[in-house]
């Protein structure tokens, strides 16, 4: 069984409801998995990841960029750069802004640069754009169009109970292939 963690960090809610997608879909993958708040994190929890198959990295875009709190995390992360902890890892990553775009490509591929940093592997969202044809709809899996993780929009004068549906099932559908191909690279390496 391989094992995912999920170091996110959510001002209002919203990623975290993106986090607990994430989580679904690699549990429904098989896969053990661990939610981390990187604003609350702990010495136990620096241990699950460094023991974990894949860390999905997850946060709001604020001014066109992941959160002071991610920010604190990745730079916290430093002490595993040093060691190499992370290296062959898969990582993968999810965001969420107000704005249909928002910067939220600048969060993701912030996400990127961190994990080339750690040596780790990087996991696409694997899917094609959605809702960009005059048949496609805003119900559409990756409706927003990203490649490179799970991106999602979530209007500011709104709750996380608010979260589009089509946003949630794109997350995990992020879960469900970084499981999936942490399973493949755990069949290999045995």
């Amino acid at each position: 069984m391989t094992s995912v963690a999920i170091a996110y960090h959510s001002g209002y809610g919203h990623t975290a409801v993106l986090a607990s997608a994430v989580e679904r879909g690699a549990l429904e993958a098989g896969a053990t998995v661990h939610l981390i708040n990187v604003e609350t994190i702990t010495d136990a929890q620096w241990e699950l990841l460094d023991n974990a198959d894949a860390i999905v990295f997850g946060s709001p875009t604020y001014m066109g960029t992941a959160s002071s709190a991610f920010h604190k995390f990745a730079e916290d992360s430093s002490k595993r750069w040093f060691t190499h902890s992370w290296k062959d890892k898969l990582a993968a990553g999810f965001t969420n802004s107000a704005s249909k775009s928002g910067d939220k490509l600048n969060t993701l591929q912030f996400f990127t640069v961190l994990a080339a940093q750690h040596g780790m592997h990087w996991v696409n969202l694997g899917l094609h754009p959605g809702w960009n044809t005059s048949e496609g709809s805003e119900h559409d899996i990756n409706r927003l169009g990203f490649f490179l993780g799970a991106a999602a929009q979530s209007n500011n004068d709104e709750g996380p109970d608010q979260v589009h549906k089509a946003d949630i099932a794109t997350a995990e559908h992020l879960g469900r292939r970084v499981a999936e191909t942490a399973g493949v690279f755990a069949r290999a390496a045995a």
